[in-house]
């Protein structure tokens, strides 16, 4: 068995752990293993003190023959394996350049983005990097990120790495901790000078022998992001999906043939409703009992039906779905999702997004009647239930289907690079940049010119190399993901504060509260006043909790700078959305019922709508307390909300070209 092993890959190829600060023994869990685990229990997202737990990557070994065909997993189990772990994972986002949009789109072209920190000449200094660690196997222990420091002043550690009881490699992130050591407020989304994360990335590599012979191994990356708090939701593209079309195009995979409605089809329009606990509007429209809930036995059959009695339905539900080249800037076509591109001043039609090449086919496919209805089992709750030659793939999809594909502005996770083959070295499989070999320097700005070029960061990547391009700190972008961005183009009748929407299935805008689930949970007619509320026709009292939703970011106070600083302090405190059951058994609410656990903040006497409308305004305007307050006055008359529902200030976020900066001084060059 041992000769037939003729090389080995780690899987995932690329792992996903994410920060978190408890710091109990036991505070971390291992991330999804397959792309339909077991909702996550209620409470297993943070320790009993309410500090978020950290994600943990784990990789395997597997060995496969000369012509591709896995063999087995290998681990220490067996003696005749040995196996030797290294990581290297850096920061590296304070000494890269500013993000404005993805460089990659026409949007950008002509422009150049500067760099972070610009005016430290010594580049290194900003730069996180404990070196290369190597852990053995057999004999475990625990190996930390450490070594790693910012401007000479700060320790910065980057998490740690062990072994499980079987030589799986187990790495934890960081902390989530973010300072400036020289004491610089945060007034940006994600370009803050003087700050850095514990946020990383880099290669996972190993040394194996087998029998005393040694076996190559194809290595890995592992990615440290931010928290999940939506940890079994899943957006309508998922980084899977990204990917996955992408090596469909470059003709490296193939794309499903036939369809089949319950692996190709479902899952997308699932995932439209699955939306309904962390976006308003789509709890409105997707969610249950709602006119488009998918999900809804009658609409369901005949969703799933190939007939042509069926086809105008399936049609109108495909051609629903965004096409940039028809429809332009239009807000209103699916998903409601902003887009790379997306601006204060709409300047093209990325300002929203649209589902993959790979996931319109199958739609239109799907809604010509080209599929079939053959019972498709799913995939696998644990890993171990899946065959072997099966695992690997399964460990490739689960750690990128819980990663967003959404906007890349920058994005959660990852950003826009990785939507280019030249990174790879095969599906999935990051390129990785020999030891030793330094990136050429790009000069004091980054151009199109410099991303497309043949020595370009879009080549073979480095520790840190996909992590630059992201937020610093990671913190007050998570703040700034919101909903309704629209408000800073003129509100009106026509405005929607729900959507169109940022990131949702990974930092939720609006959310059932643990209060109105016990209100959905319980038996009708549970108190007298309510028994005599329906005799007299007022509204179901559980119907009303159930459409209810919260503001997630009602925690946050003050000002948008305010509200940044309280963020990098205390992002702990969020609420994680949970499954929970609904366990009445009327059938009158969703089986399972996704719920924000009680958020860490002092809640008293805050309205559940505040921070539900950011308004943008130019610069100047937000530094003039008297104007600022005319603004939350003016939006208030126009939405009926309390002004304290309300937020007003300059987002850069949405001023990418700087065009409303007081000085000119973020527009980028042209």
């Amino acid at each position: 068995m041992a000769d037939d092993i003729a090389y080995a890959r780690i899987h995932p190829a690329i792992g996903v752990a994410r920060v978190g600060n408890s710091e109990q023994r036991d505070g971390w869990f291992l991330g999804p293993e397959t792309p339909a685990p077991e909702p996550a229990p209620v409470g297993s997202c943070k320790d009993d003190t309410g500090a978020v737990k950290r994600q943990a990557a784990r990789f395997r070994l597997y060995g496969y023959t000369a012509d591709g065909t896995v063999v087995r997993e290998l681990t220490v189990a067996d003696p005749r394996v040995t196996i030797e772990w290294a990581v290297h994972v850096a920061n590296k986002k304070a000494a890269w350049y500013e993000f404005r949009l993805a460089l990659d789109i026409p949007d950008m072209a002509g422009k150049s983005v500067p760099r972070r920190n610009k005016g430290v000449t010594d580049r290194g200094r900003l730069v996180i990097d404990p070196g290369r660690k190597v852990l053995d196997a057999a004999t475990g222990g625990t190996v930390p990120f450490t070594g790693g420091r910012f401007l000479d002043t700060l320790d910065v550690p980057l998490g740690s790495m062990h072994t499980d009881d079987e030589g799986r490699l187990v790495v934890l992130g960081g902390k989530g901790h973010s300072a400036a050591p020289f004491g610089e407020p945060p007034l940006s989304f994600g370009n803050n000078d003087g700050w850095c994360d514990d946020i990383s990335d880099g290669p996972v590599t190993a040394t194996l022998t087998l029998e005393g012979r040694a076996v190559p191994v194809e290595p890995a990356w592992v990615v440290v992001a931010p928290p999940n708090y939506a940890p079994d939701v899943k957006s309508p593209r998922t980084l899977y999906d990204l990917l996955h079309d992408l090596f469909v195009q470059e003709e490296m995979l193939t794309a499903p043939d036939p369809i089949l409605f319950d692996r190709d089809i479902k899952p997308v329009l699932r995932r439209f409703c699955e939306l309904q606990w962390v976006n308003q509007g789509f709890a409105t429209h997707f969610g249950f009992g709602g006119p488009e809930d998918f999900m809804a036995p009658g609409l369901l059959r005949r969703l799933a039906s190939p007939s042509a009695t069926h086809r105008e339905l399936r049609r109108q539900v495909f051609t629903s779905m965004r096409d940039h080249a028809r429809d332009g800037l239009s807000p209103m076509t699916w998903p409601w999702f902003y887009g790379d591109g997306m601006s204060r001043r709409p300047k093209s039609p990325l300002q929203y997004m649209e589902l993959s090449n790979t996931q319109l086919t199958m739609l239109q496919r799907w809604a010509e009647g080209d599929f079939r209805t053959t019972p498709w089992p799913g995939f696998p709750r644990c890993l171990e239930e899946a065959p072997v030659a099966d695992q690997p793939g399964l460990l490739d999809r689960a750690a990128l289907d819980f990663c967003l594909a959404d906007a890349f502005h920058p994005g959660c996770e990852v950003t826009w690079p990785v939507r280019h083959s030249s990174m790879y070295s095969e599906p999935f499989r990051i390129r990785h940049r020999p030891a030793g070999r330094p990136e050429r320097p790009y000069g004091e700005t980054l151009t199109q010119e410099d991303v497309f070029a043949a020595d370009g960061p879009l080549q073979a990547q480095g520790p840190g190399d996909l992590t630059r391009w992201m937020a610093v700190p990671w913190q007050t972008d998570t703040a700034s993901c919101r909903s309704g961005y629209e408000s800073g183009a003129g509100l009106g009748p026509r405005y929607d504060p729900h959507l169109p929407t940022f990131w949702p299935a990974r930092v939720p805008n609006h959310v059932l509260t643990e209060d109105d689930y016990r209100i959905v949970n319980r038996e009708p007619g549970h108190t007298a006043q309510e028994a005599g509320d329906q005799d007299a026709g007022a509204d179901d009292p559980r119907e009303a909790a159930f459409a209810r939703r919260a503001s997630w970011l009602r925690g946050l106070r003050g000002t948008y700078p305010e509200q940044l600083r309280q963020a990098v302090g205390e992002w702990h405190h969020f609420g994680i959305v949970e499954s929970r059951p609904y366990t009445v058994g009327d059938g009158r609410f969703p089986a399972r019922i996704q719920v924000e656990s009680t958020p860490g903040f002092d809640l008293t006497g805050v309205s559940p709508h505040r921070n539900l409308v950011t308004h943008h305004v130019p610069e100047a305007v937000a530094a003039d307390l008297g104007a600022a307050r005319e603004s939350v006055a003016a939006v208030a008359e126009v939405t009926g909300l309390a002004p304290e529902d309300i937020t007003v200030g300059y987002i850069d976020k949405i001023d990418p070209f700087g065009e409303d900066a007081a000085d000119g001084s973020r527009t980028g060059g042209e």
